[in-house]
């Protein structure tokens, strides 16, 4: 008797068991859509074709169409290998050799908010975490209310950055799609109607899709409408000299805005510049009032940070220090970021001229080489580039954006023939 309560027990417990397992509390979770760079890079790998190129990843590519790991990165990584140095963690706010040597990249040696100390710098996860600390700075203490405006085009995590932080997303005027160039008059325009005290996100250089950035007087005429209306310029600098081959020209607005007395914030990637994809480097700083301002709002930014991820990474900080610190290995690092640069603008020449000399297009292309960084958009429509996909193998992302990196000598004619095909 007692043997057969025992089995139906054990029978209800296997039944109980059997049927936890079968239910699911994430039963309505539905699948997302796929990024939709990564779904083109996805595509690109399963196509099996011999002739196939990826014009959709953001990173620099060799001649060869290989990643390309940088000399002084190398050199950077022994020395610290050699130093045996510990894994412990390190601050929440990040390496302090790392982050005074990259507000002193960014604003420069001289700027005024330097001299004064007045510049809360924390590292961050890469651009994109800086962004996010950036945003979650606003949310809390400039409140939910606030609106971030972002141009039109741009990155499009920036969008989902700003939202997933709580804030409200609005876009400006920007790139006018029938010359593939700035559209001031509806920057400016934009710029005059914006709530006062409103964030408004400003691409330091290398526009990203789009490759079209202001030129000098026309920064001038941005900030003089920031000015007027209050505004709060937030740069995102994820290409500083990586896009003219000269960090100082690269960093022309920001400097430009920081001179003027402007509440600058500003987020900063060494992925593309210094090639540590993979390490995620990056910073988040602000321009303060004054140096007692400065440690409220690095306290500040410490607690923001603490629940999000706690202490950044080590290693990939101690490599972008060395480089930023280090008299030999800055100057083989600023020459390998110029040779990158250059060959960009190489690849952007030869294939405007495969297109006007030996194809023969009758379309304006000059905006491939009056654009400047890793991205060019082409103006090619989304029918257009599923052909590029379907009829030639050719990878890139349905606004038309090619990663220029992707092109090499021995591709880039047949890119050119292959955009001629679907343009003509």
């Amino acid at each position: 008797m007692l043997r057969s309560i025992s089995r139906l027990t054990r029978n209800a417990q296997i039944l109980k068991s059997s049927s936890l397992r079968n239910m699911s509390i994430w039963a309505n979770v539905k699948m997302g859509p796929p990024d939709p760079i990564l779904g083109v890079a996805e595509a690109y790998r399963n196509d099996p074709s011999e002739i196939k190129v990826n014009l959709s990843v953001g990173a620099f590519r060799d001649d060869n169409g290989k990643p390309f790991v940088l000399k002084s990165v190398r050199k950077a990584e022994k020395q610290i290998m050699d130093m045996a140095m510990d894994k412990e963690y390190i601050p929440i706010s990040g390496l302090d050799s790392f982050n005074n040597a990259s507000i002193r990249f960014a604003y420069g040696p001289e700027s005024l908010p330097i001299k004064e100390n007045r510049i809360a710098v924390a590292q961050s996860l890469s651009g994109t975490g800086a962004l996010r600390v950036g945003a979650a700075f606003i949310e809390r203490w400039l409140g939910k209310d606030t609106k971030i405006f972002v141009p039109k085009p741009t990155w499009g995590n920036h969008i989902t950055v700003f939202r997933d932080a709580g804030l409200s997303v609005s876009d400006y005027k920007y790139l006018d799609s029938k010359t593939n160039t700035l559209d001031i008059a509806g920057v400016l325009e934009d710029f005059s109607k914006m709530p006062k005290g409103s964030v408004v996100l400003l691409h330091g250089c290398a526009h990203n899709p789009t490759g079209v950035d202001p030129s000098p007087e026309q920064w001038k005429q941005i900030l003089e409408v920031c000015k007027q209306r209050e505004l709060i310029p937030f740069f995102d600098l994820a290409y500083q000299g990586f896009a003219s081959g000269n960090p100082e020209k690269d960093a022309y607005s920001l400097r430009l805005f920081t001179d003027a007395g402007m509440p600058v914030i500003l987020a900063q990637s060494y992925a593309k510049n210094m090639g540590l994809y993979g390490e995620r480097v990056g910073a988040i700083s602000f321009v303060c009032k004054d140096e007692a301002e400065k440690q409220n709002v690095l306290s500040q930014m410490k607690i923001l940070i603490r629940p999000l991820y706690s202490n950044p990474p080590s290693n990939g900080v101690r490599i972008a220090s060395k480089i930023l610190n280090d008299p030999e290995l800055n100057s083989l690092w600023l020459d390998e970021v110029k040779y990158m640069a250059d060959r960009i603008i190489s690849m952007r020449t030869l294939l405007r001229s495969h297109l006007e000399n030996d194809c023969g297009s009758k379309l304006d292309w000059s905006h491939i080489t009056s654009q400047i960084g890793m991205f060019c958009f082409t103006g090619v429509s989304p029918d257009k580039v599923q052909r590029l996909r379907d009829e030639f193998h050719i990878y890139l992302t349905s606004n038309g954006r090619i990663s220029i990196p992707g092109a090499n000598s021995k591709n880039v004619k047949y890119i050119a023939e292959s955009f001629h095909q679907v343009t003509k």
